[in-house]
């Protein structure tokens, strides 16, 4: 029997929460376009998987990958990336939060973590055992 997995958000190396599921999505506004990215991720024992990218538009380093589809107004594709053993994300006061959903549960980032609005810090996510 294999163990589950979870997804870990960890400050500064202190566990702040796991995420229900084995599949999560992060979220943002990019500061200069104004324009939604979205990346859903498979959490596997050693890795978070990127299977899914989204993006609302172009621009700023922003573009469609290959083989993107236009789906719901949104550029939708398959990234062909290596697994990552962990994801960094950071969490600041002057630009807007991402959005973590997982298990249909969305929150911001801050929230997930429980970070003040006006914390500036580092949030990895890695898998975990659940």
């Amino acid at each position: 029997m294999t163990a589950s997995v979870a997804a870990c958000l960890l400050v500064a190396g202190a566990l702040r929460a796991k995420l229900p599921g084995d599949t999560f999505s992060v979220a943002w506004t990019h500061s200069v376009e104004k324009t939604r990215w979205e990346e859903r991720y498979r959490v596997e024992p050693a890795s978070l998987v990127l299977v899914e990218a989204r993006v609302e538009g172009s621009g700023a380093g922003m573009e469609a990958g290959p083989g993107a589809r236009l789906v719901d107004g949104a550029w939708t594709w398959t990234p062909s990336s290596p697994p990552l053993p962990e994801l960094r994300l950071t969490h600041s006061p002057y630009t807007a939060d991402y959005t973590v959903c997982a298990a249909r549960d969305c929150r911001t980032l801050g929230a997930w973590a429980g970070l003040g609005p006006t914390a500036i810090d580092v949030v990895t996510v890695r898998p975990c055992a659940r």
